[in-house]
């Protein structure tokens, strides 16, 4: 049986929040189910939160069928994106958003939240490529299996829901920075989407 990770020091000073959406399969997607873990400083995270979310388009058979197991009967009753997307807003203002292959989360949360600014993305995706390298497979369920990961706190939801695979991200994160001894900087080069790292400083020449 797994524990979760200790609460790794380099995040002490830090407020995140560690994020999942699951789609309806549909192009554009719409955002059925959301989950937001707040991290802030060295206090453990707060209740895992998740929406589940009525789309203006049905969820196709094949994501219901092969991915996440939300259909269209599950989501008769939801609330639109319109009723819950200042509730959301407002749980991600000001944080450092951490998510699994990060830049599926941030483009869609971006096209439903167009006003949201995040400081910063940390990809955990991008992370294990550089603390867990040659692995077979990236994929969060293998990374699991690899990191003995505690998913037993994902708000009692199975597989590829959103608030299990935002508990898996985050247990991710932890064994991540502990195995890779890493400080605050080493993270956000590691784990940071291109565009919130810093520039590179020039080599040395003629100034």
């Amino acid at each position: 049986m797994t524990t979760p990770h200790a609460f790794p020091n380099v995040l002490h000073e830090r407020q995140l929040a560690v994020v999942d959406v699951e789609g309806n399969g549909q192009n554009p997607p719409e955002i059925i189910e959301i989950a937001v873990l707040l991290v802030d400083g060295s206090t453990p995270p707060d209740a895992l939160r998740s929406w589940l979310v009525q789309p203006q388009q049905p969820v196709t058979s094949i994501v219901a069928r092969k991915v996440h197991g939300i259909t269209n009967a599950d989501l008769a009753d939801c609330p639109q994106w319109q009723e819950i997307a200042e509730e959301v807003a407002e749980a991600l203002c000001g944080r450092t958003l951490v998510a699994h292959n990060a830049t599926v989360e941030r483009r869609v949360l971006a096209a439903h939240l167009p006003d949201w600014k995040p400081p910063l993305i940390l990809d955990t995706l991008r992370l294990a490529k550089t603390v867990w390298q040659g692995l077979d497979s990236y994929a969060l369920d293998k990374l699991i299996e690899r990191g003995q990961l505690d998913t037993g706190s994902g708000a009692g939801q199975g597989y590829h829901r959103a608030g299990y695979d935002a508990w898996a991200a985050w247990q991710l994160l932890c064994a991540l920075i502990t195995d890779g001894a890493l400080d605050w900087p080493e993270l956000v080069v590691a784990a940071g989407l291109p565009e919130f790292l810093p520039a590179p400083e020039p080599e040395g020449g003629l100034w």
